[in-house]
C-alpha cells in the first residue's frame, strides 16, 4: 500500500454528532484539526437520515439536576452524575446553537419551543447532519478527510500520538499524527442476529456502519472500558424498526397485548422495563403487542406520517401502502442488542473533561461511557466538553511535544503490513458475510439475543466466548480483493473484539438489574452488592481483566480511583 502522512494538532476520529461539535468548538482556538470519517460527514453517523426530536432538553420549570435524577433512576443507579450534570447544563445552549445554524425547531402558539414531555423538543430534522457538516466546512483550520477507515492508534507508553487507517476507495494507507486525539466513532451494531433476515438484515435501529471501531481501537490499546453489560435494546415498530417514542410519547399511545389489555403498568416504566413488558407478554403467549393508534384523528395521522419522514421514511411508506395508524394499531418488537453509550452507560471510562485512561486520548458521544440518555444534544455537549479538555491539555503540554513521526515508522509499518496481508491471503472458502452471520448466530443463541428472549447464563457465555475466539482466528484467513472488502474485514474484526468484551461484562455482573438489557438467568434478581458498582475492564495480552469501581460521588471523576479487581 502507498502511505500518505498527515500532521495536525488535533485528530478527531469520526465525523458524527460529537465529532462535528468538537471541531466547531475548536474553531477559534488556532489549532489545526483533522476529522477522519469513514463515510462522508454530510450524511454520516446516527443523524445521517435525520431525527424528529431532540430528546434531551430542560424545559421551563425544570433544572439540569432534574435530568440527572431522571437518567440515574432510569439506569437504576449505575451512572456518573458528574458526567450527566456537565452535559445537561449545556442541553439548551447547544439547542439554541442548532436553531441559529438553521435547524427548524417547532414552536407553540406562544412562540416557545414545542415540547413533547418536559425533556423533548420537536424539530424538523431531516437535514440536521448537513447543517452540522456545513458548520464544520466553515471552520478555516479544520480539514475533513472522508472515506478513511481508521483502525489503530499510534501509541507508546500509554500515550496516543495519532492513528492509522486506509482509504476505502483507493489502495492507500494514511497515518495521521496529532498532539491530542478525540475518538467519536459511535457505538457497536451488528454483533447479534438482527430482526430481519437476508436482504433486509441491515434494517436495524442503530446504524449498521457503526461497528464498534473506536471501541475496538481503545480495547486493543489497553483503555479502560465500562458498563458494556448495560446493553441497549430498542422498542421499535415491527419490520421497519422505526422509533416508537413519537407514537408512545407524542400522542400518548398505550401498549396493548393481543387481548386488548394495557399491560405496561404491570412492569414499570424505565427504558428497559418498557421493552421487557412486551417481551414478557410474548413469553406468556399474550402477543403480538401493539401501540394503540386505532381511532386517532386524521390530523394525528398526518402528523405521524410527516414526523416519520424526518427520521424513518420506511414507516411512512408502510402506512401509505397499507393501513394508516388510525385504521390499525402499530405492532411493536424489540431490536437486537447494541453497545451504545448515548442511551446506556457503556463505553470508554472517562474523566469529567472526557479524557480516557490513555494520555492525550479523549472520547465523546456514543463511545463515551458513564452518562446514559445523552441523545443528540448530549453528544453535542460532550463534543464541546472534550474539545475544551483538549485545549487545556494542549496548554499544559506546550513543552512536551510529540516525537518526530519517524520514531513510529516500525509501529505504522506493522499495521500497514497487516492490511497488505489480507490482500495477499489465498482465502479458505469463508467470506466476511459467512463469518459475520456465524458471529451473529453465536451471540444470539448464547449471549442473550432475540431468539432467547434476551436471556443468557454463564455456561452459554463461556461457550460464546470460545466460539467467538474461533471466528476471530478464522477471520485472519480472509482475503480482500479490493478496498471495500478490506473495510468489511476490519468491521467484522472490530465487532468480534467488542463481542468478547461484552461477554466478559455480561458474565461479571452477577445479577439482573435491567431486564432485557441484562437478563441473567443464573442471577434473575437484583443483587445490591452490584448496585453500587461499575463493571469495568482492561484488555491485555488477549485477556480481559474485570475491575469493579464503586460509585462514589467524590471519586467518579477520577480515573485513578481505587477499584477491586475481579477474575
Amino acid at each position: 500500500m502507498k502511505v500518505k502522512v498527515y500532521t495536525t494538532d488535533v485528530l478527531i476520529v469520526g465525523g458524527g454528532t460529537a465529532g462535528c461539535a468538537a471541531a466547531i468548538r475548536l474553531k477559534e482556538s488556532g489549532l489545526r484539526v483533522i476529522i477522519a470519517e469513514k463515510a462522508n460527514i454530510v450524511r454520516s453517523g446516527c443523524l445521517s437520515s435525520g431525527v424528529n426530536a431532540l430528546n434531551a432538553y430542560i424545559s421551563k420549570g425544570h433544572t439540569p439536576q432534574d435530568y440527572v435524577d431522571y437518567a440515574v433512576k432510569d439506569a437504576d443507579g449505575i451512572a456518573r452524575e458528574d458526567l450527566l450534570l456537565s452535559i445537561s447544563e449545556r442541553f439548551n445552549n447547544v439547542t439554541w446553537k442548532l436553531e441559529k445554524a438553521g435547524l427548524p425547531i417547532l414552536k407553540d402558539k406562544m412562540g416557545r419551543y414545542a415540547t413533547r414531555g418536559w425533556r423533548n423538543v420537536k424539530i424538523n430534522g431531516e437535514n440536521i447532519k448537513p447543517i452540522l457538516a456545513k458548520q464544520v466546512e466553515e471552520c478555516p483550520l479544520v480539514q475533513v478527510i472522508n472515506h478513511v477507515n481508521i483502525t489503530d492508534f499510534i501509541i507508546r507508553d500509554n500515550r496516543v500520538y495519532g492513528a492509522v487507517g486506509f482509504v476505502v476507495n483507493t489502495k492507500e494507507a494514511v497515518e495521521i499524527y496529532a498532539e491530542a486525539t478525540l475518538i467519536a466513532t459511535g457505538g457497536a451494531a451488528g454483533m447479534y442476529r438482527p430482526n430481519n433476515p437476508g436482504f433486509s438484515r441491515h434494517k436495524m435501529w442503530y446504524p449498521p456502519f457503526n461497528t464498534g471501531a473506536g471501541l475496538a481501537m481503545g480495547i486493543r490499546a489497553g483503555a479502560e472500558m465500562t458498563t458494556f453489560e448495560m446493553r441497549f435494546v430498542a422498542l421499535r415498530c415491527k419490520d421497519t424498526i422505526a422509533p416508537t417514542g413519537t407514537i408512545a410519547s407524542g400522542i400518548g399511545a398505550p401498549q396493548l397485548n393481543a387481548k386488548g389489555e394495557e399491560y405496561q403498568s404491570r412492569y414499570g416504566n424505565t427504558t428497559s422495563e418498557r421493552v421487557y413488558a412486551s417481551v414478557a407478554e410474548n413469553m406468556k403467549g399474550n402477543g403480538p403487542c401493539y401501540l394503540k393508534t386505532e381511532g386517532i384523528s386524521s390530523e394525528t395521522d398526518d402528523d405521524l406520517i410527516k414526523a416519520y419522514l424526518n427520521m424513518a421514511p420506511q414507516q411512512t411508506l408502510k402506512w401509505m401502502s397499507g393501513k394508516f395508524p388510525s385504521e390499525e394499531n402499530v405492532e411493536i418488537e424489540g431490536s437486537e442488542p447494541y453497545v451504545v453509550g448515548g442511551h446506556t452507560a457503556s463505553g470508554y471510562w472517562v474523566k469529567k473533561d472526557r479524557s480516557t485512561t490513555i494520555k492525550a486520548l479523549y472520547a465523546a458521544g456514543d463511545i463515551a461511557g458513564g452518562a446514559p440518555q445523552k441523545y443528540v444534544t448530549g453528544a453535542l455537549a460532550e463534543g464541546e466538553i472534550a474539545a475544551e479538555g483538549i485545549l487545556d491539555f494542549m496548554i499544559a503540554n506546550t513543552k512536551n511535544r510529540m516525537p518526530h513521526p519517524r520514531n513510529f515508522d516500525d509501529d505504522v509499518a506493522a499495521i500497514v503490513k497487516q492490511y497488505d496481508r489480507f490482500y495477499e491471503n489465498e482465502g479458505i472458502g469463508y467470506s466476511t458475510d459467512d463469518l459475520e452471520e456465524t458471529m451473529q448466530k453465536i451471540m444470539d443463541q448464547y449471549a442473550g439475543g432475540i431468539s432467547t428472549y434476551y436471556r443468557f447464563n454463564e455456561a452459554g457465555l463461556d461457550l460464546a466466548d470460545r466460539k467467538i475466539q474461533t471466528v476471530m482466528h478464522l477471520s485472519d484467513t480472509l482475503k480482500a480483493s479490493n478496498d471495500y472488502e478490506l473495510m468489511k474485514i476490519y468491521e467484522l474484526r472490530e465487532r468480534l473484539l467488542v463481542c468478547r468484551v461484552l461477554i466478559a461484562h455480561l458474565k461479571a455482573r452477577k445479577e439482573t438489574r435491567w431486564p432485557v438489557f441484562n437478563s441473567n438467568s443464573d442471577h434473575p434478581d437484583k443483587n445490591e452488592k452490584f448496585g453500587n458498582r461499575f463493571v469495568n475492564s482492561i484488555y491485555k495480552d488477549g485477556e480481559i481483566k474485570i475491575r469493579y469501581r464503586e460509585i462514589r460521588p467524590e471519586q467518579t471523576a477520577d480515573n485513578s480511583a481505587s477499584s477491586e479487581t475481579g477474575d
